[in-house]
């Protein structure tokens, strides 16, 4: 494997974070924090506590899924269209380097940021409210897991898309509202029964409740369901990614 074709990849992706901090950091931060504001102090306040959770703790973990779901996309996205849409990807599908390195440098740089991402966000939270980890290392895999897996949701998403307004369509249209109606700001045992049947269809209803499930450990779906889906997804995503590269799709042309 060539150590040397991933590192430098992975490294001048991360690199345009440095040279856009106020987009790449400032801006998620900054938005979560109002979330934190609105609904853990205003809402919060006059809410009780759901499975024994303070509001405002409670929405943590799925405030922090908003986030890490929408820059994991984004990165990997934007990282893999660019080279695209100026011509360089020809550069680098020419050189001594195998597909495999290609999406290590490319995913791999675009988790590391929305990891980074995360983490912050966790660290900003404990000035809002306060909040305990129950499993830290079932978090900081779930954490890494979600993120590598919507960083090559993402990685398609970037090959896929031919102008940049679709760079927008997915994160805007689909995941965002799936994950505002996936239990981000509620527990779904709180909907009617037929409501929760339906909502037990969004995927992201399991990636929010297993994570919530590392914090406090409550859930509103079995933990070993919520693993399998977003296992079965990051399979899916690989599959299709293999494919893209076997076949050249959108690369080549």
């Amino acid at each position: 494997m060539n150590l040397y074709a991933i590192r430098s990849i992975y490294l001048f992706e991360l690199a345009r974070t440095w040279r856009t901090l106020l987009q790449s950091i400032a801006t998620p931060v900054i938005s979560t924090s109002l979330y934190f504001v609105v609904f853990g102090s205003a809402i919060g306040a006059s809410m009780t506590q759901v499975h024994g959770v303070s509001y405002g703790a409670f929405i943590v973990p799925g405030l922090m899924m908003l986030a890490l779901l929408t820059e994991s996309i984004s990165n990997a996205s934007f990282g893999i269209y660019m080279p695209k849409y100026s011509g360089t990807i020809y550069e680098v599908l020419s050189a001594p380097v195998s597909y495999l390195e290609i999406l290590i440098g490319y995913v791999g740089a675009a988790a590391t940021k929305s990891i980074i991402l995360g983490l912050i966000i966790l660290f900003t939270a404990q000035f809002f409210v306060d909040f305990e980890i129950l499993h830290p290392f079932w978090m900081g895999a779930f954490l890494v897991l979600t993120a590598v897996t919507f960083s090559l949701f993402g990685f398609i998403i970037g090959v896929w898309a031919d102008g940049w307004e679709k760079l927008q369509i997915v994160p805007a249209l689909i995941v965002t509202p799936l994950t505002f109606l996936g239990g981000s700001f509620y527990s779904i045992s709180m909907l009617p029964e037929f409501w929760q049947t339906v909502t037990l269809f969004n995927p992201v209803v399991y990636l929010i409740s297993a994570f919530r499930w590392s914090f406090y450990g409550v859930s509103d779906v079995n933990v070993l369901v919520s693993v399998g889906m977003i296992l079965g997804f990051l399979v899916l995503c690989i599959a299709t990614v293999g494919w893209i590269f076997k076949t050249g799709y959108r690369l080549k042309s």
